[in-house]
């Protein structure tokens, strides 16, 4: 359905639904959707018109979203704060917890007996918790912590694969009042200890093992190695049994969670600690330019505020949906649309333990058709991966019951998109191409089932939400010209610093073009008003939907005894969407060959984790420098592609 308001950056004149540039959804979908219903609530006949109240009266419309979606201890009385920017606040003086929200209403109301969560394992096994189920479980987690020491306030690392204890662990933090650190259960002893110490983290949870393609992931080894560089700080590891495979068990500090919760007394109600709107939450750490990671801090009110509503709007979801997030729980994904924001409204949802092509291709289409999903959100790489096998395989099973589909993670690009949509959406599912990032805690550019849409754009920014494309002087970009990615205004999910380092949230976020939230994406506006995500602009290389510094890479080459100095660029890739390439100066004494490129690579490996593998290693006599002695990727990146170099005149001659 096509905006009919005649507002600038609409698509009005092709509201026959015929343009072949867009692709409409159908029209039943839009009369029933969940964003038209409030439309006509509040006396509109079309989004546009929506959208413009919402970004002319922000404050009244998060202040309806806050007393809509969840349910408040106590009233907040203020909306937004603004006189200290840029630590905006929100909801201040409400009283708030996101269990309550997410666990206790829903079972001790008429969701009691309602499927919150179904989980698959790697081998077929299957478990399914109602909301009455999650509420025992997570009161025992949260018993099983406070026996250990754990109050409001503290932080606690968690390392775990995707399993139910991971959603629960994370829930069980929050109850007391906590915050939670999730580390991915493929990060590296490094990247794991780093954070650990960052977050000043005394109990960490871990499991034995996780299964991933029909291999043992060893994340207790991993965590002895980070822990043990630690000891002085870390005071108990917890142990969630999943592989049951030999491991160490370090006397004093590690607990098996299981003999922990037999313990009497863990089965009795836990309170759920009353938090102030504007108390933190939880802390998740992305990588930064200059190679250290950010601790991001999201706190209590804004973030579940406006997890939910985005959920609701851009998802469109329904008592009887099914819907399934594949993300890992542990990253930014993970946190607001598969722990926090499905159990907000009530959904029922679908967790799978592994790989989507084991034991072959055709996994993720038999739980879709086996759980009857009705929504399906992923990533490109997964699209771009499973696209490989051709149309034959999904063709196998039974997808008549999907209604929408998403993407996350990077821009999907258009061969990606039409084929998810044709094959996989069966030409009837929109697909919500989502642009948000960690630091934003949600949706910000997203289609919602009105939306026409046009493959590999986000098209235009939600509810409430004000973005722009700038130039470096900070002024409007022009039409279909490359900029940067900004966000006009304060929004209720933000991050509210860096832990412990408010100057480099400042430096890192607003200070590029001040008074604008400023990306760090690259972007270009089209005629349509709709957005087109770039990239980076900065020195981090998004990886299958992963941030990885360039920093980072090129400390841990430059760890290995052969390597001098080192470069890393990311460069297009099919299935990852981009992938790291390096450029490495030998020390004297070394030699270039295939044999040390590959211990190269593994070395990379060993210190980030696979994922931080590079894709290429080039020996090189010397790297393009700033005078200053800045390496230019640019340069790199531009010489690799073999595109124009640009501006040298900072190049050292």
């Amino acid at each position: 359905m096509a905006d009919r308001t005649g507002a600038p950056n609409t698509v009005e004149h092709f509201d026959d639904g015929t343009h072949p540039e867009f692709y409409y959804p159908p029209q039943e979908l839009v009369e029933h959707s969940n964003v038209m219903a409030y439309a006509r609530e509040k006396g509109y006949s079309t989004f546009e018109e929506l959208y413009q109240w919402s970004i002319q009266h922000p404050q009244d419309f998060w202040s309806d979203m806050a007393t809509r979606f969840v349910d408040w201890y106590a009233p907040y009385q203020q909306v937004l704060d603004d006189s200290n920017p840029p630590f905006f606040k929100w909801f201040t003086g409400g009283k708030i917890n996101v269990v309550h929200n997410a666990i206790d209403r829903h079972a001790n109301g008429p969701n009691r007996d309602k499927v919150a969560l179904i989980w698959e394992s790697e081998q077929g096994e299957a478990k399914r918790y109602t909301y009455a189920d999650l509420e025992v479980e997570v009161n025992r987690f949260a018993n099983v912590l406070k026996s250990q020491g754990v109050k409001k306030g503290d932080r606690v690392t968690v390392y775990l694969s995707r399993v139910p204890e991971l959603v629960i662990a994370m829930l069980a933090i929050v109850k007391l009042g906590a915050m939670h650190s999730v580390v991915y259960g493929g990060f590296s002893i490094d990247a794991l200890h780093s954070r650990i110490v960052d977050g000043q983290s005394r109990v960490v949870i871990t499991g034995d093992g996780g299964w991933m393609n029909n291999k043992i992931v060893e994340l207790k080894n991993i965590t002895d190695g980070a822990v043990d560089r630690a000891a002085d700080l870390v005071e108990r590891v917890i142990v969630v049994r999943r592989t049951g495979h030999d491991i160490a068990m370090h006397a004093g500090r590690d607990l098996w969670y299981h003999e922990l919760a037999a313990r009497p007394g863990m089965d009795a109600p836990c309170a759920t600690e009353q938090m102030d709107a504007e108390d933190p939450m939880f802390l998740l750490y992305t990588s930064g330019s200059t190679g250290a990671p950010k601790g991001l801090l999201h706190t209590c009110g804004g973030y579940q505020v406006q997890v939910a509503t985005t959920l609701h709007f851009t998802f469109d979801i329904k008592p009887d949906d099914v819907y399934w997030c594949t993300a890992d729980p542990g990253w930014i994904t993970g946190h607001s649309y598969i722990v926090y924001g499905p159990l907000m409204l009530g959904a029922t949802q679908v967790i799978y333990e592994g790989a989507p092509s084991y034991p072959d291709p055709g996994r993720w289409w038999s739980v879709a058709e086996k759980y009857g999903v009705t929504i399906i959100y992923t990533a490109p790489t997964a699209v771009r991966a499973l696209m490989r096998f051709g149309d034959a395989i999904p063709a196998k099973y039974d997808l008549s019951k999907l209604r929408l589909l998403g993407s996350v993670g990077e821009p999907i690009n258009p061969e990606a998109w039409r084929w998810y949509y044709r094959v996989i959406g069966q030409e009837r599912c929109p697909i919500m191409d989502t642009w948000w990032q960690t630091e934003t805690g949600a949706f910000m550019i997203t289609p919602n089932p009105t939306t026409p849409l046009k493959p590999g754009s986000g098209t235009k920014p939600f509810l409430g939400i004000e973005c722009d494309v700038l130039t470096e002087e900070g002024k409007p970009a022009g039409q279909d010209d490359d900029g940067l990615l900004v966000v006009k205004k304060p929004w209720p999910s933000m991050l509210r610093t860096i832990y412990g380092d408010p100057e480099r949230y400042k430096e890192t976020y607003w200070s590029r073009l001040p008074g604008f939230y400023t990306a760090g994406d690259a972007a270009r506006r089209d005629e349509h008003g709709y957005y087109w995500v770039i990239g980076r602009i900065d020195d981090v290389i998004k990886v299958s939907g992963y941030r990885l510094g360039t920093a980072e890479v090129e400390s841990a080459l430059v760890s290995h005894p052969a390597v001098a100095e080192a470069a890393a660029i990311g460069l297009p890739h099919e299935l990852k969407g981009n992938a790291i390439h390096t450029f490495v100066i030998l020390r004297q004494g070394f030699e270039p060959s295939d044999d040390l490129e590959n211990e190269l690579r593994k070395h990379v490996g060993k210190e980030m984790g696979p994922i931080a593998r590079p894709e290429s290693i080039s020996f090189v006599p010397g790297l393009p420098k700033t005078r200053s002695g800045k390496i230019m990727r640019r340069v790199l990146k531009a010489r690799a592609l073999g595109l124009p170099e640009g501006d040298l005149s900072t190049l050292e001659g």
